[in-house]
């Protein structure tokens, strides 16, 4: 062990790929192995697939050459294999190729004083709408200013190294002073001496910052880009060559600078007249030698002589540590003129990650628990020196209680004098055990953040976790929703009209939305509340409303097209006011489309209700309001076409004249029903399936769907990789497997279910797969879940067709039903599938089995094509369940009695009218009299009649039928 093979290129080479091969005529090989490379000899980093597998599988024989092209090419001096593993019967034996090209650059090198570069652009005009600033740079410092761009307008951006993130930063306003706001935050322990690429790009009002292979997209308002100056290094006064004195100045190597092409390094070395060299800048890289080791483990230790308390009784530890875990030993060393031992160790409430430098001394005296100051850096981590600790003493804090330290330390000196760590690693001085030397192995596992819909990530050296509180979702990841994606959904499970959350996409991007659920009917409804907005247009001859919705775009949008059906109600009111050509609505997708025909009518149409009826006032006309009567008249219907839905916004025409007065009502949106719901297919043979478009679920993949079936066995889906898949499968009659292989060799997930699954009825299975965690969940039994290897694969990779019912690897098929089939909160259309595939049936028959019990009260549940309903005629209830009562059942020596009173009065507390309109409301005989407050409007007064029309028709009728009269004749409006 501790031995490797080290490849001087030479020169900075692009590296992309390796080959290895055993000794010749051996039994020496590799079976495993690690890549190092560096440019300097010094300061390795390992090379990680995916980010995650370090290990190379290596040879099997001596002769096979193994060959392994690298997912993103390194670049670097130097390359180091270090094996892990060989052959048992033989010793390491290596024969090592490496592919690639040489490398040249442009660098700059800053040493943090103030000097910099200053860049004063063209001001010509603009060719393209897209402007993009790229570079790379490294640092062992974890602050500093990278670059300053003054735009147009006063704007600036400013991209900025702070503990050890890049922070993109917008300023209105030239003065330094001004107000600042934080674009976006990006990578973390970017101050490791190694290479990161940075690039900013602005596309119209889009801006993206990537920070090596992660990229951030954000809107912004401003035109930031477009630079007039461009400083580097440091801040710059515009129009002033002199930098800004500040510790936020850049200490480090820049490489390959580009504005739109332009290589900015390459002019200041040439003395271009757009480009000054202000302070001390040199172009080449000036590196300082650092030498990092890395504790990886509970066994890891690092022994040095020296550590032991001189015979004055003084030592001195200074060092630099980086660290995820909250606490841990950092070091120890004997007092013996005190008779005990010190420690230093840290215990914390945050993670910390960046370098932590530390200084610890101590003359004489003894003393427990006394903090010792650390840079401003530290978060809220506390580091305290427990200092002479008896040897005779028995307290708990003698007993070496601290976690082990986990992390990486540099710049590491005793008693003033620094460590050699490359004489450490090469068993010169000192003593170590499961050390990473020459190197900082601590790798971030919220970079990029894994956590999902807004979840916040923390971390441990070896696992990171999601807190998904108030996310409305859940899970290692917070990728699988918490709410049910429609009405009907809530409805299936028994719950009551009243508001829920819904998800309408699951898992996917759309954010879960609070909607009431109205299910006392046979159809359940989605309500959407509106606000109503009113500005004049210029020029006074218009009067147009705009309709914001109190769910999302992009919420709404999705409701409406996964419900089965869509209305809204629109009436226009006229007097002398006529509707087409010179007042329409907008309505659809985004800002809406021009629509011209009237509720009840068709799109396309402009007609309204009346037209195609036949019953306009004007015969003539297929408008009331196109009759241009002193009359009032009404166009009113529902709007039922779902994709002119929703009303965004309604413009008036015919205003202006003398005696014109219009007015609308424009009511909520209503949607019933899921077709996503009932959607299935019917598997008749165990070889018939259906099949869909390769599966994407990379990092995140969850499935859901239910069954049904009286087989005992099959395979409900497939898709296959090259070498990864992913299946469920009903095992035996009593259990559901998940199984997948992302790379680490198939995993399973098992189900057992205390009943048999194949009775007939509908049950549900939920799986899910993320970089975390496997978790398995049958009907509303306790979710099985895998943990994922803290270091493995986790892309699943795959590249065949989607079996749906079947399989493609020659296993049992599935007999029966599958329902509602979502992968990643995406619905399949298993039904429009089914109707083109010989063996597959679309819909499937039998609800009842499974949902009859909802039918409440001797309701009678009767089979549909898609669902069921709940025949109550044979009940005193009604409703969608019969559960709501509307007659009732006499005992002997039971009645019931209804009082009349003449004249009918109605309060202001029965009525549906609010009483800040009207006065007085009572209804005699054949009339009803308003008495509406002085202050109200005639279109005001139109406008609420006709909007309580319905209901007062409906009450006064309710009264009449009492009295065997017809209806109403007459409607007076008094003041």
């Amino acid at each position: 062990m501790y031995q490797w093979l080290e490849v001087d290129l030479g020169g900075r080479t692009q590296i992309t790929a390796v080959a290895t091969q055993g000794r010749y005529g051996s039994s020496d090989w590799l079976t495993a192995y690690l890549l190092m490379f560096s440019d300097t000899g010094h300061n390795w980093k390992q090379y990680r697939q995916e980010d995650s597998i370090g290990a190379f599988p290596g040879n099997s024989n001596a002769d096979s050459v193994v060959q392994y092209k690298l997912q993103q090419p390194v670049i670097a001096r130097f390359l180091r294999l270090i094996p892990l593993d060989w052959n048992p019967s033989g010793r390491i034996g290596l024969r090592l190729e490496t592919y690639g090209c040489p490398y040249t650059s442009d660098v700059a090198s800053f040493d943090g004083s103030g000097g910099g570069l200053l860049y004063r652009l063209s001001r010509g005009p603009r060719q393209t709408s897209r402007e993009i600033i790229s570079l790379k740079f490294k640092t062992l410092r974890n602050s500093g200013i990278l670059l300053h761009v003054e735009g147009q307008g006063g704007l600036s951006l400013t991209l900025e190294l702070e503990r050890g993130k890049l922070l993109l930063l917008l300023r209105q306003g030239r003065s330094l002073t001004s107000e600042t706001q934080r674009l976006v935050s990006l990578g973390s322990l970017l101050d490791d001496q190694h290479w990161h690429h940075v690039a900013v790009e602005q596309l119209s009002a889009h801006l993206n910052l990537t920070v090596d292979k992660n990229t951030q997209c954000m809107y912004c308002s401003y035109s930031v880009m477009f630079p007039i100056q461009l400083s580097v290094g440091t801040l710059h006064n515009l129009g002033s060559h002199k930098p800004v004195v500040s510790k936020r100045n850049f200490h480090g190597c820049l490489e390959n600078l580009f504005y739109n092409g332009l290589n900015l390094i390459d002019l200041a070395k040439h003395n271009d007249h757009q480009a000054t060299v202000m302070g001390n800048v040199t172009f080449s890289c000036a590196e300082p030698v650092s030498v990092a080791v890395t504790f990886t483990g509970p066994q890891s230790f690092l022994r040095l002589p020296g550590a032991t308390a001189s015979s004055s009784g003084g030592v001195s530890v200074e060092l630099q540590f980086r660290t995820w875990n909250k606490a841990g030993l950092l070091l120890t060393f004997d007092l013996p003129q005190q008779g005990g031992v010190a420690w230093l160790y840290l215990r914390g409430t945050a993670q910390a990650s960046p370098s932590f430098p530390v200084t610890a001394g101590r003359n004489r005296g003894c003393r427990h628990a006394a903090p010792i100051s650390a840079s401003s850096y530290m978060y809220h981590m506390l580091i305290y020196l427990i200092i002479c600790c008896p040897a005779e003493a028995d307290g708990q804090e003698c007993r070496n209680p601290f976690n082990v330290f986990q992390g990486c330390m540099r710049l590491l000196t005793l008693d003033k004098q620094p460590v050699d760590l490359i004489m450490v690693q090469q068993r010169l001085l000192g003593n170590y055990s499961q050390l990473q030397i020459d190197m900082c192995g601590i790798i971030d596992r919220c970079s990029p953040n894994h956590c999902e819909h807004g979840g916040s990530c923390s971390q441990s050296w070896t696992v990171f976790h999601c807190n998904c509180s108030d996310s409305g979702y859940s899970g290692a990841t917070c990728h699988s929703s918490v709410y049910e994606q429609s009405c009907e959904a809530y409805k299936h499970r028994g719950n009551t009209s009243g508001h829920y959350y819904i998800d309408v996409d699951g898992s996917g991007p759309i954010r879960p939305q609070l909607i009431y659920c109205n299910m006392t009917g046979d159809t359940h409804t989605h309500t959407h509340t509106l606000t109503l907005e009113v500005r004049p247009s210029p020029g006074g001859n218009q009067h147009s409303a705009h309709f914001d919705y109190s769910a999302e775009e992009e919420q709404l949008l999705a409701v409406i097209s996964q419900s089965d059906h869509c209305e809204q109600d629109l009436s226009y009111h006229c007097r002398k006011s006529q509707g087409s050509p010179f007042s329409w609505w907008l309505g659809g997708p985004g800002p809406g489309r021009l629509q011209t025909y009237w509720g009840g009518a068709q799109p396309g149409s402009q007609q309204c209700a009346c037209g195609l009826q036949g019953t306009c006032v004007d015969p003539q006309h297929y408008c009331n309001c196109d009759a241009d009567r002193m009359e009032w008249a009404n166009d009113s219907g529902l709007l039922t076409h779902k994709e002119t839905l929703p009303v965004r916004s309604l413009v008036l025409g015919d205003i202006q004249r003398p005696g014109s007065e219009a007015a609308y009502r424009v009511g909520p949106l209503r949607c019933h029903g899921d077709k996503n719901f009932w959607n299935a297919a019917f598997f008749d043979k165990e070889t018939s399936y259906l099949h869909f478009p390769t599966f994407h679920g990379e990092l995140s993949a969850d499935i859901s769907f239910l069954f049904k079936t009286t087989a005992s066995s099959g395979v409900f889906l497939e898709n296959l990789g090259i070498k990864d898949f992913i299946r469920i499968e009903l095992s035996s009659s009593t259990e559901v497997v998940f199984s997948f292989d992302v790379g680490n060799g198939p995993l399973e997930v098992r189900v057992e279910s205390g009943a048999p699954l194949n009775d007939n009825r509908w049950h549900r299975v939920r799986a899910e797969r993320n970089v975390r965690e496997a978790s398995l969940r049958l009907d509303e039994l306790p979710a099985a879940t895998q943990e994922a290897p803290a270091d493995g694969h986790f892309h699943l990779q795959l590249n065949s067709q989607l079996f749906i019912g079947g399989t493609a690897s020659r296993q049992k098929g599935f007999r029966g039903c599958i329902r509602s089939l979502q992968l990643n909160g995406v619905t399949l259309d298993l039904e429009e599938r089914a109707k083109i595939t010989p063996g597959v049936r679309p819909g499937c028959p039998g609800h009842c089995s499974s949902y009859g019990s909802l039918c409440q009260n001797q309701g009678r549940c009767v089979e549909r094509a898609s669902g069921f309903y709940c025949d109550c005629s044979l009940s005193a209830y009604t409703g969608a369940f019969c559960h709501r009562e509307i007659s009732a059942s006499f005992k002997s020596g039971t009645s019931v009695s209804y009082t009349f009173k003449e004249p009918y009065e109605l309060s202001r507390n029965s009525s549906a009218l609010p009483s800040s309109i009207y006065s007085d409301m009572t209804l005699r005989g054949e009339n009803i009299s308003l008495s509406f407050r002085s202050s109200q409007s005639p279109a005001l007064l139109l406008y609420v009649s006709s909007y309580y029309r319905e209901y007062l028709a409906l009450l006064i009728n309710k009264h009449e039928k009492a009295d065997g009269q017809q209806g109403i004749r007459v409607v007076t409006l008094t003041e």
